[in-house]
């Protein structure tokens, strides 16, 4: 009876199969995914130090041209101040002190090299440091230099004073007397706050050039 359930089966055209017949192999294919992987994460590898190079070679770059426009910075900057410290600069003039050789908000050119060698003479028109406020400059004209005998009254004054100046100072009044604070009010003026001495207006160009002469010249003494 076995015999013939075999037999029949062979003759209808079934046939014995292997329990693991269905099971495909599959080690080719993880070998395939494996390498696969090693490449993705080899060229992952690659991308990541290659954008790091260059990011860091961008870095560098933005780092070195910082460094070099700072260096120029410093460099021309050192270069302005010796120029403005040493040479001169240009100056607004404010105040009616200086009227009518100088009026508010003209624009004079002062040069600093005068006073760097000690060549200031009377009847100069200087910059110098206000004694009364480190903070701001004044504008006046020297009348007198040390040991120098100089009128230290105002004109309305009936009696007229006279006093020396010491040494290492100098005597600085505005032309417009009558409305300019001066050494009449703060004394004699030390020679190390006066920064530069103007040579000629810029400005307005209608009286571009050198200054008028003191029209205050009768109270500079020169004996």
């Amino acid at each position: 009876m076995r015999w013939g359930l075999a037999e029949a089966g062979a003759n209808s055209g079934g046939s014995l199969r292997s329990p693991n017949s269905n099971l495909r192999p599959f080690g080719r294919e993880v070998q395939q995914l494996s390498a696969l992987t090693c490449c993705a994460i080899r060229g992952y590898s690659f991308l990541k130090d290659l954008f790091c190079s260059c990011e860091t070679a961008m870095l560098k770059d933005v780092i070195g041209k910082t460094f070099r426009l700072l260096g120029y910075t410093i460099q021309y900057g050192c270069i302005a101040h010796c120029a403005f410290e040493y040479l001169g600069g240009i100056v607004v003039c404010s105040g009616p002190s200086m009227e009518p050789t100088i009026q508010n908000s003209d624009i004079v050119f002062s040069e600093n090299l005068s006073c760097h060698f000690y060549n200031i003479q009377k009847g100069d028109i200087v910059i110098a440091k206000n004694p009364t406020d480190p903070k701001s400059n004044i504008c006046k004209r020297v009348m007198g230099l040390e040991g120098d005998k100089i009128c230290t009254s105002s004109p309305s004054n009936f009696l007229k004073m006279n006093s020396y100046v010491p040494k290492g100072h100098v005597w600085l009044e505005g032309d417009n007397l009558r409305n300019s604070t001066d050494s009449r009010c703060y004394g004699p003026v030390p020679y190390g706050l006066i920064r530069g001495r103007i040579c000629f207006k810029l400005w307005p160009l209608t009286d571009f050039g050198f200054l008028r002469a003191s029209p205050n010249s009768h109270r500079i003494c020169n004996d």
